[in-house]
């Protein structure tokens, strides 16, 4: 290997630098600094001179337009600035509503005026929904394990409409939570957040990955992202190129390199993390769970994203969200994918010492003490995990970042049970939907149920205490009907 530059920063953003804490290379993107090599995609493409680690190295651009197809879609059908040149295009009058002034009615529909660029635009969703009995109808079917074809039977429709009426009602969703998130992200004083991640539709090995980051205790859904674009097509090398536009893609010609599929069979909470560590370092890029793949099936339309681009977008956007001076604690599954992404953005916040981020494995009694806590250095990078164990109970926690590294306190709060149990929800609930054989190839139509189920999770859903996730956060007084959703 030789010496070489980095790829380049995009508008101030650089996120190749080592992601060793305690390395002094931690946060500095000098080339110096790192051994670098352009020749060999299979090897390590940058190693810390200090401490050794292999961070793969990403395209800074390519992670800003993952971010700007993330809230393309987010905002889609909501009432946004449309102009590309303005400032506030895309940014909603839901969360942004000192950009835009009231400007009249079209019918029953409210209209806004961009205060930038003039632009006047209608909020669609605004007015009043004159299928709210069939659409009610249609979820209610969808909701209880109907497939597609029963519910176009029963309801006497084609699946081409059924498809358009789930587009509508995700978007009057989008709209409805956009407020509630807005209300949320302003008011609240802090933020104890949880990320985790699963295969969209596990049965299928299509390569796409549902991240989600919610409030850990009351498990209210802020952002989830997929990492596949139904409206794009692929492009750019076989071999990912951080130096090169575009690098976010992966292609059609992508093999997979597992012999076989991880094993996990673990007996104990060590040997399940030590075998994670074990499952992470089989893959050509740690960072992208990808290359624990034994067999892969590329969706058969639309442009799948290599998993770390969505990743870092993920939690940009996310941290956007969230106002500068409010702390922000973020618990983790144990793996790269969410750990190097949420260190990497997060490093403003680290250093005004302002945020908490974790690894967190297993679960504990509700007030139940904390007995002896081991220290353990596990994995490769020699991580420091702290494990709490009786005979019914077992709990590991590998503090990352931040000041307030206490061990028995954050065994005690740190949960990634509320998000996990979202997404162990959703594809209980839509298990015949989501695996249905041409579906395994056509993710697609799972995307705006994604939007349905987040709304309905957070607004609908009553927990076993009759309170919904929205209520738990002070943001509605009752729980909220089907038909409120729709409306």
């Amino acid at each position: 290997m030789a010496s070489g530059d980095l790829p380049a920063e995009a508008n101030g953003l650089q996120l190749n630098f080592c992601k060793t804490l305690a390395c002094d290379n931690f946060g500095l993107s000098d080339a110096e600094r790192y051994v670098v090599q352009h020749t060999n995609p299979k090897r390590p493409a940058m190693v810390c001179r200090e401490c050794g680690a292999f961070p793969p190295l990403l395209n800074n651009q390519e992670v800003l337009n993952e971010l700007q197809r993330l809230r393309s879609y987010h905002c889609a059908g909501l009432p946004a600035c449309r102009n590309e040149e303005c400032q506030n295009f895309g940014l909603s009058v839901h969360t942004h509503k000192h950009l835009y002034h009231a400007f009249g009615y079209s019918g029953d529909r409210q209209r806004y005026r961009c205060k930038c660029c003039q632009l006047t635009f209608v909020d669609k969703w605004s007015g009043s929904n004159h299928k709210l009995a069939f659409q009610e109808n249609l979820l209610a079917q969808l909701f209880t394990g109907y497939s597609v074809r029963e519910i176009c039977r029963k309801l006497e429709i084609n699946p081409k409409t059924f498809y358009d009426h789930i587009e509508h009602i995700a978007s009057r969703c989008r709209r409805k939570l956009a407020m509630f998130d807005a209300r949320w992200v302003n008011h609240a004083e802090q933020f104890e957040l949880a990320s985790h991640y699963v295969p969209l539709q596990p049965k299928s090995s299509n390569g796409v990955f549902w991240l989600t980051t919610g409030d850990a205790k009351s498990g209210y859904i802020l952002c989830q992202n997929v990492n596949y674009s139904p409206d794009e097509e692929p492009s750019g090398e076989l071999d990912h190129d951080p130096f090169n536009t575009p690098a976010r893609y992966v292609p059609y010609q992508y093999t997979t390199e597992a012999n076989q599929p991880p094993s996990m069979l673990a007996s104990s909470l060590r040997e399940r993390i030590d075998q994670q560590y074990q499952v992470i370092l089989a893959r050509g890029n740690v960072e992208d769970p990808m290359g624990n793949l034994s067999s892969f099936h590329y969706p058969s339309k639309g442009a799948l994203i290599r998993p770390p681009y969505t990743s870092y977008a993920h939690f940009l956007h996310v941290l956007s969200l969230c106002p500068d001076d409010r702390r922000i604690t973020i618990y983790l599954p144990q793996d790269p994918l969410l750990r190097s992404a949420a260190l990497s953005v997060s490093l403003p916040r680290i250093e005004a010492k302002s945020i908490d981020l974790m690894y967190v494995d297993g679960k504990w009694g509700k007030d139940l003490p904390i007995p002896k806590v081991d220290i353990v250095h596990m994995g490769w990078w020699r991580d420091r995990w702290a494990i709490a164990e009786t005979a019914e109970h077992a709990k590991g926690l590998c503090y990352l970042a931040g000041e307030r590294n206490d061990p028995k306190y954050w065994l005690q709060h740190a949960s990634l049970e509320r998000t996990a149990f979202y997404q162990a929800r959703f594809q209980l609930l839509f298990e015949s939907f989501i695996n249905e054989p041409r579906r395994k190839l056509r993710p697609a139509g799972l995307l705006p149920v994604l939007d349905i189920f987040r709304a309905w999770h957070n607004l609908c859903y009553q927990n076993k205490y009759g309170v919904t996730a929205a209520q738990s956060l002070g943001l509605t007084s009752s729980p909220m009907a089907l038909r409120e959703l729709l409306s």
